[in-house]
């Protein structure tokens, strides 16, 4: 595996080959990011209004495609889109994302039998009967959580120190290892109440569903603005493996915490609008630090690039929190609510559509206009800037 992921890689440590593709993509940037916006926005509202509408969506495909989204950085980041990759570019995509959703399945049974009792109709159901495990609300955190650590262990971690095995079983690993890391956080810090006859099993941790999930969502967005839209700037250019990793997380871990004390604690903004908010940042970076990623770096300076794009994603991400929300206030809502909505609609819906799409399909089917060109011998082609 490569010795850091490849979108915090700084120009220099690429190959040649690599430069030369990337200068084809940005060279038809923002075209390409528009093309495949065509592509993802059909995929994010099927899932956040497909099922019967909004609520049934949010309540059944939230937490399905929550427990899918870690075997999804799995095989984008890890695997390298295997299996798919030893087939063609449209068969590719097809495989690899029936893989995940069979992924997601399986692994939000095992979350069903770990919050309750297995019931696999009421998966797919919105309003399980009498004594059924619901995932949604309940099984949320444990997802989130897995999701939360894949990532910390893919971009922060750098994969290490599964480097050292063959890419399928490091990305095995990886994926074991978030969630052993879910299940300590859900046995340990989970506070789950168990009414009667909801099918669930209580538990008494200190932090309520709300604050963990206040907490993995503005731990999401720093793990999306520093190493997706930021492409891990300011550590990612460190020599030293040891010091960007370590470096890289005290960057989370502390703006997480700051970030927390700052909109919980002294603005006293109430979690499920924080959940919604940081989740329209995270759908907004995903949006440009991948499918418009380097429209901004061949025209401006690094430092202006960086504005740019920081401040394109916090405007973005305003603009969607809002739009949606006040969309979702004019529904009548039970099991769910507005704010849950809104970040099923960002993370799960338009940000799962925008990995799939970049990462995991490469693209297709524009994955053809990113083809490695072949410059005469004598012209050097221009690098990106970083």
């Amino acid at each position: 595996m490569p010795d850091q992921p490849t979108v915090t890689t700084p120009a220099h440590r690429h190959t040649q080959s690599f430069l030369n593709a990337e200068c084809a993509r940005l060279a038809i940037q923002p075209g390409l990011g528009l093309a495949g916006f065509m592509i993802v926005l059909p995929i994010a509202a099927l899932l956040a209004i497909g099922l019967g509408g909004p609520e049934n969506s949010v309540v059944v495909l939230s937490p399905l495609v929550t427990f899918a989204l870690p075997a999804m950085t799995m095989v984008a980041f890890w695997w390298e889109d295997w299996p798919g990759s030893s087939l063609r570019p449209g068969w590719a995509a097809l495989v690899d994302t029936l893989l995940i959703v069979a992924a997601g399945v399986v692994l939000a049974a095992l979350g069903q039998i770990i919050v309750g009792r297995s019931n696999l109709s009421s998966l797919f159901d919105p309003t399980p009967g009498l004594g059924d495990t619901p995932l949604f609300p309940a099984a949320l955190p444990l997802g989130l959580t897995a999701f939360t650590a894949m990532l910390q262990l893919t971009l922060v971690w750098e994969g290490w120190p599964f480097k050292r095995l063959h890419r399928l079983p490091a990305g095995i690993a990886a994926l074991t290892v978030s969630w052993l890391i879910a299940l300590a956080v859900h046995y340990a810090a989970y506070d789950l109440p168990a009414p009667a006859g909801s099918g669930l099993i209580g538990q008494n941790g200190p932090f309520s569903r709300e604050d963990i999930a206040v907490l993995l969502a503005l731990c999401g967005s720093w793990q999306v603005w520093i190493f997706l839209v930021w492409r891990g700037w300011p550590v990612h250019r460190l020599q030293q493996r040891w010091l960007r990793i370590l470096l890289g997380n005290l960057l989370v871990v502390a703006g997480t915490a700051l970030t927390y004390v700052i909109v919980c604690r002294a603005a006293e903004v109430e979690p499920p609008v924080a959940i919604a908010a940081a989740a329209g940042f995270n759908a907004a970076g995903l949006v440009v630090g991948l499918l418009f990623e380097g429209a901004f770096r061949t025209r401006l300076s690094p430092p202006r690039e960086r504005a740019a794009t920081l401040l394109t994603t916090a405007v973005g991400g305003a603009l969607v929190f809002a739009v949606l929300l006040a969309y979702a206030e004019t529904l009548t809502w039970s099991a769910a609510n507005a704010e849950a909505w809104v970040g099923h609609v960002c993370v799960n819906s338009l940000g799962l559509a925008v990995i799939l799409h970049v990462a995991v399909c490469h693209r297709w089917p524009f994955d053809d206009k990113t083809a490695t060109p072949q410059p005469e011998a004598s012209t050097q082609p221009r690098q990106p800037r970083t």
